[in-house]
């Protein structure tokens, strides 16, 4: 069982900067596909960025690619997602999450259904 909490959401002007942080026990210690995902009311869940442990690979959704980044600090059990020129479009509800799937890149282009373990969630909200 991976607990997560998110945290580190706020209000930004548009081009600003913020970095969410997840953290859990036994999160970048399991094999688990990581991600980061966002949700709007009324839409669907969207992928963000997703780490494969196996691979060694970042996938990044195209309307974030070159502004997030994600990472992870394998001591404390935590992971970043790093948001640059942040704008009105990406205000939503971050969450991280984690799981085992045969594809952890298809997650980012999903709603990340098939990952068992999410946080609760941590708002985001820039301005223009």
């Amino acid at each position: 069982q991976v607990q997560l909490a998110e945290s580190g959401g706020g209000s930004v002007q548009a081009g600003g900067s913020l970095t969410l942080s997840c953290s859990g026990s036994g999160l970048t210690t399991s094999n688990n596909c990581l991600g980061w995902f966002r949700q709007v009311p009324g839409k669907e869940r969207e992928g963000v960025a997703t780490f494969d442990p196996g691979r060694g690979r970042t996938y990044y959704a195209d309307s974030v690619k070159d502004r997030f980044t994600f990472t992870q600090d394998n001591a404390n059990n935590t992971v970043y997602l790093q948001m640059n020129s942040l704008q009105p479009e990406d205000s939503a509800k971050y969450y991280c999450a984690a799981g085992r799937v045969w594809s952890c890149e298809a997650q980012t282009r999903g709603t990340g259904q098939n990952l068992v373990y999410w946080g609760r969630g941590t708002q985001v909200t820039v301005s223009s």
